[in-house]
């Protein structure tokens, strides 16, 4: 993981980047800025660094070959010094304009940074840092004028809002770079610009990506094989989501045959979920690993896509946490409808 507390801001310089598509701007600043206030060195290290906290890693990546890749080629230069900062950072700054071509795509102020004692897992390195700030806040701002208070506003950036993030950090340069990217506006489609058009990134083949692989794998199988179609109750998929989160959340290591004993258990379903797993394999062009460490960062991310609530009709939604035992599904002949009977011992 990171370590930044003996990170150095070493250079910057800042750009503003509009939006190709509606013909706004790019304006490039003439230099670098020199920043002699350890104040604001240190406002800017929290407002660029504090977003990145999980153990979520990518490599560039291109279809032909990684050295068409603008961005890595951009980095490689930097780091062997072929190529100064600020030029870098105007080459950056054009590759992103070229790439913000959508309507809904925000314009901004563009940052490129030059760090240095950046430590990941345990290795000490130079990083590059690409930000861009797409979103002003409205600030209250207090001021004495003579003897009384008085009130203004202004429009600025929230330190604790980073839109869009990527660190680079020299190391595995051979594979892509470790990178990690941080993206907190629009969840739609469109976004995906800055990790796919832009930076062109790949997850890279860690234990975050094989646990977030793992799982997302176990959810496809929930939602194509072992669903309704196939006569499976809603009881019982949730059940399974159930313990297979629990399953991750228990264990430090993943054992693919220990899963299948402890949460598929029966034969004929654990034969259908080895036939998806070939099928997933073949779709996502990827190897689903069958031992590999946990990454307790991936299974908190994937938590949120296992639902556990069973809903019934528009009148009762079931948050199901516990055994598919103390649950029974039931036919009411007179009323012509199903019910579910539920045991507890308490009620709260």
């Amino acid at each position: 993981m990171f370590n930044f507390e003996d990170i150095n801001l070493d250079r910057i310089v800042v750009h503003s980047v509009g939006n190709k598509h509606h013909e706004e701007d790019l304006k490039l600043s003439k230099s670098e800025i020199n920043l002699e206030d350890d104040d604001v060195k240190d406002i800017l290290l929290k407002y660029f660094l504090t977003a990145f906290n999980k153990e979520e890693f990518y490599n560039f990546q291109h279809d032909n070959d990684l050295n068409m890749n603008e961005v890595f080629c951009y980095a490689s230069e930097y780091f062997e010094e072929n190529v100064s900062f600020y030029d870098q950072s105007t080459n950056i700054a054009v590759h992103l304009y070229e790439k913000s071509n959508h309507p809904n795509i925000k314009g901004g102020e563009f940052y490129l940074v030059g760090f240095s004692n950046c430590v990941v897992d345990g290795e000490v390195c130079d990083a590059l840092g690409i930000f861009k700030s797409e979103n002003k806040d409205t600030f209250l701002k207090v001021y004495q004028k003579q003897e009384n208070f008085e009130l203004g506003c202004e429009n600025g950036i929230n330190i604790k809002k980073l839109d869009k993030g990527c660190l680079i950090f020299n190391s595995e340069k051979e594979k892509g770079f470790k990178v990690c990217i941080v993206d907190k506006t629009n969840s739609n489609k469109e976004a995906l610009y800055w990790k796919e058009d832009f930076l062109n990134l790949k997850l890279r083949e860690d234990n975050f990506y094989h646990t977030q692989n793992y799982l997302d794998m176990c959810k496809g199988f929930i939602g194509d094989v072992y669903n309704d179609e196939n006569e499976v109750a809603k009881a019982d998929q949730i059940d399974l989501m159930n313990k297979s989160i629990n399953f991750f959340k228990d264990k430090k290591l993943f054992n693919e045959e220990l899963f299948k004993q402890e949460v598929i258990e029966q034969p004929e379903v654990a034969t259908a979920f080895d036939e998806y797993k070939t099928y997933y394999q073949n779709e996502q062009g990827t190897m689903v690993t069958p031992e590999f460490t946990i990454n307790n960062d991936a299974v908190k991310s994937e938590q949120k896509h296992f639902k556990h609530i069973l809903k019934l009709d528009k009148n009762f939604h079931v948050y199901i946490h516990g055994q598919r035992k103390f649950i029974e599904k039931g036919y009411d002949a007179a009323r012509d409808l199903s019910y579910y009977k539920l045991f507890f011992r308490d009620e709260n």
